[in-house]
């Protein structure tokens, strides 16, 4: 299988527009023009309202650090994805909320570091697991797989394959037939996109 292999040391980081903290953007597909999806590292030094991104359905981890309070303002019109107050840490599962909505995040005691996953759109089906330990999943053909080792290696197969990741990594691919996907790691993040 063609897996991209992206070290999170290897990539620059860009300084957010507000000044809160650095940015290290891992994948995004399509490489050129606007993206559907894109992976990326912050982190973040200073409490403060995250960019908006109209449009856009977002996945949020905090991989190190104390946490964060996210406060994702809730529509005029009533409900939205993940609008409310949410209390995040390392052990915590992934926060799915609008892009388009105001959020502010207040960090606990310190920076932290935090991935994030980026969709377009509300109707493209797309997840994000945390892995702490053993995780399985059967996966259809078409799916974008990718799965970020975070402060140690993690072990991943599919089907016959066997791949170690490095702390710290990202792989990913689009599967050209389903499979099934087992990995083993202490601490790590399971992605599946739509394409």
């Amino acid at each position: 299988m063609n897996w991209r292999t992206i070290h999170l040391a290897d990539v620059q980081a860009a300084p957010w527009r507000n000044g809160g903290g650095v940015t290290r953007e891992l994948a995004a597909w399509p490489a050129q023009g606007e993206w559907v999806w894109r992976m990326s590292v912050a982190e973040v030094a200073a409490s403060g309202p995250f960019s908006r991104f109209e449009g856009i359905t977002r996945w949020f981890a905090v991989l190190q650090g104390a946490g964060v309070v996210l406060n994702v303002n809730t529509p005029s019109d009533g409900g939205a994805a993940g609008a409310g107050e949410h209390r995040l840490t390392v052990t915590d599962p992934p926060l799915c909320f609008d892009g388009g909505l105001a959020t502010d995040c207040q960090l606990i005691n310190g920076p932290t570091q935090d991935f994030n996953l980026m969709v377009q759109g509300s109707g493209r089906p797309a997840r994000m697991v945390r892995i702490q330990g053993d995780f399985q999943a059967a996966v259809s053909a078409t799916k974008t797989v990718a799965v970020y080792a975070i402060n140690s290696g993690a072990s991943v197969r599919f089907d016959t394959e066997e791949i170690y990741m490095e702390p710290d990594t990202l792989i990913w691919r689009t599967l050209a037939e389903a499979a099934t996907a087992q990995v083993q790691a202490a601490h790590a993040l399971w992605m599946e996109m739509s394409v």
